[in-house]
């Protein structure tokens, strides 16, 4: 269940990259049905950014992988390196 909650509470922010760029807000996680750890952030990009506009997207979101995330606060910062 606090794994549920804590979900619940990131779909919405934003996703940024650590030299500024706006990629677009957090909508899902792939989760390991193992091991219980994140494996992917799903994003809906941006339209106006043109770094999302990089990305492959699949059914509207980019999928950018949680070792990419460096930190989580008012906003999810991912390493734009590891995209």
């Amino acid at each position: 269940m606090a794994k549920y909650m804590i979900a619940k509470q990131l779909v919405g922010k934003k996703v940024i990259t650590s030299d500024g760029y706006d990629v677009g807000r957090f909508v899902d996680a792939e989760i390991s049905p193992v091991t219980g750890k994140l494996n992917v952030l799903y994003v809906e990009p941006n339209p106006d950014s043109g770094l999302a506009n990089k990305f492959d997207v699949e059914n509207g979101q980019v999928k950018i992988p949680y070792a990419a995330v460096q930190a989580v606060n008012d906003y999810i910062m991912v390493d734009r390196k590891n995209l």
